[in-house]
């Protein structure tokens, strides 16, 4: 028994015929979406700002005045530095001096791009003399304590140094 022949549709006579057409069209306007939005993704970036914002001067001021705070301090660590009164300057050190480290870093992820690493870098000194210092201290070493005492405070005043002008103006640091 023959079976009837099935119909098979003609080839296509041109490449603008049939279902090929579709898929190249497809294609074509996927490969033209994609470079427009890699042409438009790949712009240039926004520049860093140059000037802080009033709400970033007012947060920087607010934990300058705790950084400031401790640094009054000072004259009360060097009396106990001089008389070497071991357990009170390290109370002094993780009492009213311990929020420094914390205050440090809230201001100098607010500072301008262009100045967080010199702050950050004279914030780590500052920290790592306050560490010399607790360490002078437990161990009861007087000649050790007067030269840490010596960096803690020329620490506080070159992170003092940093702060913006509006807070220092703000906070009567000029």
């Amino acid at each position: 028994m023959l079976r009837p022949a099935s119909p098979v549709a003609p080839a296509p006579a041109t490449a603008l015929e049939g279902p090929g057409l579709l898929r190249r069209l497809a294609a074509l306007l996927l490969a033209v979406v994609l470079s427009v939005s890699v042409a438009a993704c790949s712009g240039s970036r926004a520049s860093a700002p140059t000037t802080l914002s009033p709400e970033a001067i007012s947060a920087i001021t607010r934990q300058a005045e705790g950084f400031l705070a401790a640094r009054d301090r000072l004259p009360d660590l060097a009396e106990l530095v001089n008389t070497r009164n071991w357990v009170f300057a390290r109370n002094l050190i993780h009492g009213p001096m311990q929020e420094v480290s914390r205050e440090m870093l809230y201001i100098n992820k607010l500072l301008l791009p262009s100045e967080r690493a010199e702050a950050t870098q004279r914030a780590k000194e500052l920290k790592a003399s306050l560490a010399d210092l607790d360490e002078a201290a437990r161990l009861q070493d007087g000649d050790a304590l007067r030269k840490a005492y010596i960096k803690v405070a020329s620490g506080f005043g070159l992170y003092a140094q940093i702060l913006p002008q509006e807070v220092k103006v703000a906070l009567n640091q000029v």
